[in-house]
């Protein structure tokens, strides 16, 4: 076998092996393609699913906030008609007549509320006359009240000790406030039924 066959033999043995590497490295470089491909893919997906998800909080986030808002302005607007009801009842109270027999019977409940035999008492300037007239008329009442004072109120009266110490409040304002938590429910209810 000469130079030259010898030569031709390791040239071919070199182009096979040089066109396996060149093979192989083909196959490795479709392979990382192939893989860089799949991953750009699932990443796009990833992406895209939490780009989802954010949208999907964000549209719930807002619809929640509408919703709050609106029970909020429900609220608001139903206050509103309770506070006109309310600032209507106070109204009416200041511009009644508080008349002889609920007024005394106010004072004749916080006289007894006191516990003690002489008191004071503070009435509206409009109830002053008719208070003077009751204890003229009733020396049991006359016998209790020392001292008949004026005081700015819708109506009723606050009665105290002569000391000062113990005070009962009957006026028509604190009255209503005691009774106001009781019936604001019930008025809500009836105004705002549901069918």
């Amino acid at each position: 076998m000469g130079m030259e066959k010898i030569s031709e033999a390791i040239l071919d043995k070199v182009k096979v092996e040089a066109q396996d590497i060149i093979k192989e490295a083909e196959e490795k470089a479709r392979e990382r393609i192939e893989k860089t491909k799949e991953q750009h893919e699932a990443r796009l997906e990833e992406e895209k699913s939490k780009l989802i998800k954010e949208a999907e909080g964000e549209a719930t986030r807002i619809q929640t906030q509408a919703s709050i808002t609106a029970r909020q302005e429900l609220l608001k607007a139903k206050n509103e008609v309770i506070n006109e009801i309310v600032n209507r009842v106070r109204k009416a109270l200041s511009n009644i007549s508080s008349g002889e027999n609920l007024s005394l019977n106010l004072i004749r409940e916080a006289i007894d509320a006191t516990g003690v035999d002489e008191v004071r008492v503070y009435v509206s300037p409009r109830d002053i006359a008719s208070l003077q007239k009751l204890t003229r008329e009733d020396k049991e009442l006359a016998g209790k009240i020392k001292e008949i004072k004026e005081f700015n109120y819708a109506g009723g009266a606050i009665v105290e000790d002569m000391e000062g110490t113990i005070n009962i409040d009957n006026t028509y304002e604190t009255r209503l406030e005691t009774l106001l938590p009781r019936l604001l429910p019930e008025i809500s209810k009836e105004l705002f039924r549901t069918a």
